[in-house]
């Protein structure tokens, strides 16, 4: 298995490669040469796998430059019980009628962004090692990615993490979860914008080839194939336990700001896992949603990027959707850097006349939903059933609801759990969210963060200065 770039820019290269790229050199994105399609027959023999035994199958479809035996391990030693409190790791909690949540926020930082961090955590280590050499992660998160990357990577060898965050735009509880880290490897930076523009930092950064030899720069944000291939052995899970039998279909709904979470089901689609449909879920920055709704594609700027009570989702260009982007055309390459460079100058694409291949080929609808929507989904949700559900997983249910089909499980991601975002818990329903056992004094720790302009020579200065041999 080899990997080339979105835009044709780069040569055919192996798994930690790719690893270790993050953005292609052409400003592309790493993507399989081929997708592999999993038999029935495979695919009914997982069906008693632990999750870290799953995780190894699937992922050994993608790894193919590293033992089999040296995979399992390193997601054995990624999936365990003490890291996520839990023998399933991703457990399925039923809600309404053929509607349930896929447990993606047993993890260390309480997001679905462990699910692909705490994998990331175990073969950085194991493949620099092999290299003998080290990165530099640079990324910027809207607030879970951030918490998920430094936790998985604290203390490890042959890796610091620098990770931008938007000033004041995410949780009192994410920014405490992130800045409270003291591990000397860990470099929190409190950039003065949002998310697009400090993801905008990193990919000029990343783009700067000799800055990024020199610093020797890696990714974990989404632009990492190793997060997307981490994230479809969910999607496979949630499959095998909510079915009976092969030919089952199962949608899953999926609140998304980066497109980074459902390209993942997408990727499990198109290898044969019997979804029926994604169900993608935007909140107020609905850019996404109307690209699925009418095929143009049109990002909006900062000033025109809503705060919102699910921040993680305030994104307005989506880094992942380029990937889905080459399927749609069919791998061609030149066409996909010749949208991007349009992209660039016109500020939108229209890819309409391929509308209405998005539901009747790749399985994809949308929806959205506001600040009024996730109370009283929020709300709602706690009447009946007495489970508290975040704000992203709250948008998530409420456009999962439109697209509730008879006999077909409903399984909706779960981003968070609702100790992250307790403010808007608490208008909700009308108390804050229970805080889990361990994380009560959270808030209060010492942070240590560093406050910069959200440009590339602020950044840059900072990792020269910081960056260690």
């Amino acid at each position: 298995m080899k990997y080339v770039s979105t835009r044709g820019g780069m040569q055919a290269q192996l798994f930690s490669e790719v690893l270790l790229e993050g953005l292609a050199p052409d400003g592309g994105l790493a993507i399989p040469q081929t997708v592999p399609v999993v038999s029935t027959a495979e695919l009914e023999s997982w069906r008693s796998l632990s999750y870290a035994d799953l995780a190894a199958k699937v992922l050994g479809l993608f790894v193919t430059d590293i033992p089999a035996q040296t995979l399992a391990q390193l997601t054995r030693d990624a999936y365990t019980e003490e890291s996520f409190q839990t023998e399933a790791i991703v457990p399925i909690k039923p809600l309404m009628g053929e509607m349930s949540l896929l447990g993606l926020s047993e993890g260390p930082t309480l997001a679905f962004k462990d699910m692909a961090m705490q994998f990331l955590g175990q073969i950085f280590p194991h493949v620099l090692a092999a290299r003998h050499t080290r990165l530099n992660i640079l990324g910027a998160t809207s607030g879970d990615t951030g918490s998920a990357a430094e936790y998985a990577m604290r203390s490890k060898p042959g890796v610091a993490v620098f990770m931008l965050s938007p000033l004041g735009r995410m949780s009192t509880f994410q920014r405490a979860q992130m800045y409270s880290l003291q591990d000397a490897n860990i470099h929190n930076l409190a950039v003065k914008g949002n998310f697009d523009q400090a993801q905008d930092v990193v990919k000029a950064l990343a783009s700067d080839l000799d800055f990024k030899a020199q610093y020797k720069l890696g990714a974990v944000n989404s632009i990492n194939w190793a997060r997307i291939a981490a994230q479809v052995v969910y999607y496979f899970h949630g499959w095998l336990k909510a079915t009976t039998r092969s030919e089952q279909l199962v949608s899953f709904a999926v609140p998304s700001g980066n497109f980074g979470n459902i390209l993942a089901g997408h990727i499990a689609r198109m290898m044969g896992l019997p979804i029926r449909r994604l169900v993608l879920a935007t909140n107020e920055n609905n850019v996404l949603e109307e690209f699925f709704r009418t095929g143009v594609y049109r990002p909006r700027s900062a000033l025109q990027t809503h705060v919102t009570s699910s921040p993680s989702m305030d994104i307005s260009r989506a880094s992942n959707f380029e990937r889905f982007v080459y399927h749609l055309l069919d791998g061609d390459a030149a066409q996909v850097a010749a949208l991007w460079s349009q992209l660039g100058q016109t500020g939108q694409f229209d890819l309409s006349s391929y509308q209405p291949s998005f539901e009747k080929q790749y399985g994809f609808v949308s929806g959205t939903s506001t600040h009024a929507d996730r109370l009283t989904t929020i709300r709602s949700v706690y009447e009946k059933t007495g489970v508290l559900i975040d704000p992203h997983t709250a948008d998530g249910v409420k456009v999962a609801a439109q697209f509730a089909e008879p006999g077909i499980p409903m399984l909706v991601l779960e981003t968070a759990l609702p100790a992250k975002f307790s403010e808007t818990i608490e208008e909700a329903i009308g108390h804050p969210a229970p805080l889990p056992k361990g994380l009560e004094n959270l808030e209060s720790l010492a942070q240590k963060v560093t406050v910069l302009p959200c440009d590339v020579e602020s950044v840059s200065a900072y990792i020269r200065d910081h960056v260690t041999s």
